[in-house]
């Protein structure tokens, strides 16, 4: 039987505990969020990296024309880069490489680089990865991981989290820990009401600031992409593609 364990934030990550183990990134507003729909909506790859440097970086390694650079510090899009926001992207990227570059959930995607494998989940993906889990991670230790914001715990993820591994306990059995158990109680309390919470959050409340409350509501489409986002060396890709 396979235990699931939920870290709070990124700063929790031990990349030493990460050895062997499933690992699974929660963003929801709104790295993996956008990583899932792009996957989603026939990006060729998404590439996540650690800041801007590296994307610009990334972006000089590769053919004119092939990719987007897609990014955000701190809330606000970098110079130069594209909104890193889903709604906005995903009629742009068919066939394209996206270099994605966001304060917490592409760091968080590279701190849990040590796990044996590592996924983006998101609220609109989490039963297709929770059915895909079921086939091939039902005996792994999974780590549900948190990016949090800057350093702080951001109640989104906890809720995504907790909505993720609903799914999996739907279709098998796991061990949960403590706060594997509260992100459950807590998503299965708050499912009614999700749509408000986000925006209550303080990243909801940020991107409501910016104009892209939108967003929000798009995010809280439970479980309506079939993308399954997993990392294979830097590049985030579509399960069913990268074993083609």
């Amino acid at each position: 039987m396979g235990k699931i364990h939920v870290l709070m934030k990124k700063e929790e990550i031990d990349e030493a505990k990460m050895n062997g183990k499933t690992a699974v990134v929660f963003d929801v507003l709104l790295a993996t969020s956008t990583i899932i729909t792009l996957l989603e909506n026939g990006a060729k790859e998404v590439i996540p990296v650690l800041d801007e440097t590296r994307a610009r970086e990334t972006a000089a390694s590769m053919e004119k024309n092939s990719y987007l650079l897609a990014g955000e510090y701190e809330g606000r899009t970098i110079e130069g880069f594209l909104d890193p926001n889903p709604s906005f992207l995903k009629d742009k990227v068919k066939g394209k490489s996206v270099i994605l570059s966001t304060t917490n959930g592409t760091v968080a995607i590279h701190g849990a680089g040590l796990a044996k494998h590592v996924y983006a989940c998101s609220l609109l993906n989490s039963q297709a990865t929770a059915e895909h889990f079921e086939k091939f991670h039902r005996d792994d230790s999974i780590v549900l991981v948190c990016s949090g914001s800057s350093g702080q715990f951001c109640i989104e993820d906890f809720y995504g989290a907790g909505y993720f591994a609903d799914c999996l306990l739907s279709a098998s059995s796991y061990t949960l820990t403590d706060a594997a158990r509260a992100a459950v109680l807590f998503s299965r309390s708050q499912r009614s009401q999700a749509e408000e919470l986000m925006k209550a959050s303080r990243v909801g409340e940020m991107l409501s600031m910016y104009g892209f409350e939108e967003e929000i509501t798009y995010i809280t489409q439970h479980s309506s992409c079939k993308a399954i986002g997993v990392l294979s060396g830097s590049k985030m890709m579509k399960y069913e593609e990268m074993t083609e």
